[in-house]
């Protein structure tokens, strides 16, 4: 059951990604998929780690450093060192080798919360989980 909880977690938030991708610039890679998924799946083990009293802005910020870590790692291995050209945020301000920028950490800051709500929804829902709660501080 926990392997197929997982794969359900992780098409749903490589779907998601994936398509945000799509909506944001039009296009994307399957490789967005991959980490969307994962990404999806790791966010959800913050309850798991830390109690419900976790305010959800310290959730948001842990499900940032997430996103923004493997977004570094994946750009690092597609990008630079297979040569793929996936993206590339050189032109932007605050950016690391050009595969983060400080302003995409930001959007994924904000855009981690629906994820939040919606991992605890599904895992709630379909997986018969703790009922979610919140606290804001």
């Amino acid at each position: 059951m926990k392997a197929f909880k997982t794969l359900v977690l992780f098409l749903i938030g490589g779907g998601a990604y994936y398509t945000i991708e799509l909506i944001w610039r039009s296009y994307s890679h399957l490789s967005m998929f991959i980490l969307g998924g994962i990404c999806f799946v790791l966010i959800g083990l913050i309850n798991k780690f830390y109690s419900w009293g976790l305010p959800l802005w310290k959730q948001m910020l842990f499900a940032t450093i997430i996103i923004t870590v493997l977004e570094f790692m994946f750009g690092v291995i597609l990008n630079i060192f297979l040569g793929l050209n996936i993206w590339d945020y050189g032109n932007l301000k605050f950016n690391i080798l050009g595969q983060i920028s400080l302003g995409y950490s930001a959007l994924w800051f904000f855009l981690s919360l629906p994820a939040i709500f919606l991992d605890d929804w599904l895992r709630w829902k379909l997986f018969k989980e703790e009922k979610p709660r919140y606290k804001l501080f």
